[in-house]
């Protein structure tokens, strides 16, 4: 079936013939996706039926046309192993590596590391071979499908550990030490919890993300990852972090409850269903890690410090001190090649001990070496020795790291000793390269791969968007701060602002290619500073997926913002980013980066009133109406103020819809009046204005009145085309859909819905598709039409899961059974209502849980 579907493809790229406009590239690539991605599963299904011998030129004429595409080279490599040939399979490895680290400066993925691995070894490869006897047959499109067996929830593998270190040397006993306190066995219900404690620069993190991948095989649920920042003047608070594993197991938006304990309780409950260990990286103190603390039985912890943790009950601690003299020496020739070491061991001895053997020190003495291979071993020591005040530092711990920064850091040209001295000022973030220009006000050049030759600057990945990421480890980084003192205060502000005002400028650009939002965006009184054209316009394909990439360094630049006292920055980035926090549902960023920004934004007034309203929007979310209503009326008063009339248009506005949720019909229509004449009259209020008069329908409809709601949708449809604002149209349709099922036109309404479907794929809006698809989904169910429901609300669902939504799914599955259980299928109303209340269990939701078995059990 699938070789049928990619025979229909006809030339080399959809659209040939259609002038290359931004919808149709952005259709020309989802359908190349989606071909390719059909082309994998038919080569993976060739391959269990054995064909593999017949697929290997194939392969390479697919990997020529995209070389970049791991799965293939991973396919390939195994249609050569099972024919036979697997020395040609090493070759292609070698080929796939050379492209990435020449290309794009990473090497190959674990998948296909491991599978180089399992070929230098000689073993077998496995492969299921398809049963002969169970191909399904096509399913008919008058028939709907047997419903599914119930379904515990899938509980999906995280793997968030960073890569491993590959010139790991030594500390053999402390590793088994912790591998031994934290094998699983099923007879064993103790609480299983391991912190690793050393002084700074002992490679607690490398012996770390080391035992997490080693125990893999023990924690089949994966590996959770967080970076404590307990070096950091501002240290991650525990609620923070919990919202952040919660969100790992699928609890996002409203079902994050408020406050710690309440996290903490739904998190380990959570937990009981799960075998995952939670590595927790530079932890500050005990209160960080204690409500991270897994329950007895289930999971395990992994935590780094470099204090100790005495009251952390129940951990084991693990002392890591430096390497000895052979270890040392060790690593110092798996850098630089053991043959150099081998000519020299008396200068390979000095080296290691200059560095007190401290595994840092030796990497940045290793890779000033590595990258001058022409040097001897003595050209080094002998300007270690040059250093001999330095040198009694190197053996007194901390100030060995100091000493040994300090050699690496004079080496730098005068560009890439600046930009480490102000990447200090960022914090403890993983950044893209562009953050260096900035910081320079100039195009950084060389200047970052400098950095990184120099082992003060950390290559830590590519992001989904194609760029490298960068990171100073947290010694460094504590150098690089004290180093900046060298700058005059006056040039350490202003590189800050630039950095400030890059982000600012990218989140502008990036927003506008989001879905609309009813976050209002800022109104732009702090300075912009763009990048290069060139470098700008390939972080935009995906704009949803560049926020993903960069959420965690941009609530780094709203606290560096604070942290600088740069109000207007501060309040404009924490609003820019409202939007992408309201798409994904992210209301604890949310909250948080208005929090930060509100506390230095007193002079900002409409910056303050934005910031009320966006708090107030995630308090809406959440049922909080006395706060929102606060804030709202707060936001109203500043934006009158401020003479904001727009601003003043979506206070009462959010006023209408708080009173419509709580059935307070008649003063919600008395608010929305006065939010649509404030409308009309702003500069800028048309799409509001549209957005206002589909709500005011809504309003009608909710009284029953559908009559007299036609016209006001009308009307927003109406407006909505002349402005060519698509994302609103659809949404517009959407709820156009329930006038139309009221009146009892349930033709008319699909109609609508088609429409807004239609739109809402060429804008690749999922989330507005899903809630399309429910919408669809339950007037199918209203009119008993089991195939076109199921069609609609699996789709839905499919893609509530790619979100973790798990509310939204569980949704979708209710409607089923209650369709199903309408039209006497016992069996698959059983079924759907099964996997409602395990999703709904598994998010902690206990009372929907409840009702949904209530409902199973009152099945006949």
């Amino acid at each position: 079936m699938l070789a049928e579907a990619l025979d229909l493809w006809d030339g080399a790229s959809a659209y040939d013939d259609v002038p290359a406009r931004d919808a149709v590239r952005a259709e020309v690539d989802q359908l190349a996706e989606v071909r390719l991605t059909a082309l994998e599963a038919r080569v993976e299904a060739d391959i269990r039926c054995g064909r593999h011998r017949e697929l290997v030129s194939e392969l390479r004429r697919h990997i020529t046309e995209t070389p970049l595409r791991e799965e293939l080279w991973r396919q390939l490599m195994v249609t050569l192993c099972l024919s036979e040939r697997p020395a040609e399979a090493l070759q292609e490895y070698q080929r796939l590596r050379t492209t990435l680290v020449d290309e794009l400066g990473i090497e190959p993925g674990p998948t296909l590391q491991e599978l180089h691995r399992q070929v230098l070894a000689g073993e077998a490869l496995v492969v299921t071979p398809a049963p002969a006897d169970q191909v399904p047959a096509p399913l008919s499109p008058t028939s709907p499908p047997e419903p599914p067996p119930p379904l515990s929830v899938q509980v999906h593998p995280v793997h968030q550990l960073p890569a491993d270190v590959p010139d790991f040397t030594g500390r053999s006993g402390q590793l088994d030490l912790v591998l031994h306190q934290l094998r699983r066995s099923e007879a064993d219900d103790r609480a299983r919890v391991v912190v690793i404690h050393g002084a700074p620069g002992t490679g607690k993190s490398t012996l770390a993300v080391r035992c997490g991948r080693a125990l893999a095989d023990d924690y089949p649920d994966g590996q959770l990852y967080l970076d404590l920042s307990g070096t950091a003047a501002c240290p991650r608070r525990p609620e923070d972090l919990l919202a952040e594993v919660l969100s790992a197991f699928g609890v996002t938006g409203t079902a994050v409850p408020p406050g710690l304990e309440a996290r903490a309780a739904l998190y380990r409950s959570l937990m009981t269903q799960r075998q995952l260990l939670l590595v927790l990286d530079d932890a500050g103190c005990s209160e960080q890690v204690e409500p991270l603390m897994p329950p007895p039985g289930h999971g395990a912890l992994l935590v780094t410090t470099r204090w100790q943790l005495a009251d952390l009950v129940g951990s084991h601690t693990v002392d890591l001190h430096h390497l000895s003299e052979a270890e040392s020496i060790d690593l110092l020739g798996r850098m630089i090649g053991t043959e150099r070491v081998e000519r020299e061991p008396d200068e390979a001895a000095a080296i290691a001990r200059a560095c007190d053997h401290l595994p840092l020190a030796l990497r940045i003495a290793g890779g000033r070496l590595a990258s001058r291979p022409s040097w001897s071993l003595r050209v080094l020591r002998t300007r270690l020795e040059d250093e001999s005040g330095r040198l009694t530092e190197l053996r007194l711990g901390s100030l060995g790291v100091r000493a040994s920064l300090e050699l690496s850091v004079r080496q730098l040209p005068a560009d890439a000793l600046r930009a480490f001295r102000l990447l200090g000022l960022i914090g403890p973030h993983t950044v893209p390269g562009w953050v260096v220009g900035a910081l320079l006000g100039r195009r950084p050049d060389h200047v970052v791969d400098q950095l990184v030759d120099a082992n003060l600057l950390r290559l830590m990945s590519s992001d989904v968007n194609g760029q490298p990421r960068y990171r100073l480890h947290d010694l460094v980084r504590a150098y690089a701060v004290e180093d900046a003192e060298h700058i005059p205060l006056a040039d350490r502000r202003a590189a800050v602002e630039r950095l400030l005002a890059t982000w600012l400028d990218i989140v502008d650009r990036v927003v506008e290619r989001l879905p609309p939002s009813l976050a209002q965006p800022p109104c732009g009184v702090a300075p912009r500073m763009s990048l290069p054209g060139d470098e700008v316009e390939t972080l935009f394909d995906d704009p949803v997926h560049w926020f993903d990439a960069e959420r965690l360094a941009l609530l780094g630049a709203i606290e560096l913002a604070a942290e600088w006292q740069l109000g207007d920055a501060c309040c404009e980035l924490a609003a820019s980013a409202a939007p992408y926090f309201d798409h994904r549902a992210l209301l604890e960023d949310w909250t948080r980066s208005h929090e930060i920004a509100l506390r230095v934004s007193q002079d900002h007034v409409v910056g303050q009133a934005m910031l009320r309203r966006g708090l107030a929007q995630v308090q809406i979310y959440r049922d909080d109406f006395p706060d929102a209503i606060a804030n709202l009326r707060r936001a109203a008063t500043l934006f009158t103020a401020a003479d904001d009339t727009l601003g003043m248009a979506l206070s009462v506005a959010g006023l209408a819809t708080i009173d419509r949720f709580l059935g307070r019909y008649d003063t919600a229509e008395t608010y929305l009046r006065e939010a649509l004449d404030l409308a009309i009259a702003a500069d800028d209020g048309r799409h509001l204005e549209a957005q206002l008069r589909s709500a005011y329908g809504m309003l009608l409809l909710a009284q029953g009145r559908p009559v007299e709601a036609r016209p006001w949708f009308d009307q927003a449809l109406m407006m909505c085309v002349d402005l060519g604002d698509e994302h609103r149209e659809a949404v517009v349709l959407r709820e156009v859909s329930r006038l139309h099922h009221q009146l009892d036109d349930s033709d008319t309404a699909l109609a609508c819905l088609d429409r807004a479907l239609e739109i809402l794929t060429v804008l690749r809006d999922d989330r507005c598709i899903a809630y399309t698809l429910v919408r669809a989904g339950q007037i199918h169910v209203d009119r008993r039409d089991v195939v076109r429901a199921q069609m609609s609300l699996t789709g839905a669902a499919r893609l509530f899961r790619r979100h973790s939504t798990r509310g939204d799914e569980a949704e979708c599955w209710r409607l089923l059974a209650q369709l199903e259980a309408d039209t006497g299928d016992v069996a698959a109303a059983s079924s759907y209502l099964t996997r409602t209340a395990e999703l709904w269990r598994s998010i902690g939701a206990d009372e929907q849980a409840d009702e949904a078995e209530a409902a199973l059990h009152a099945l006949p």
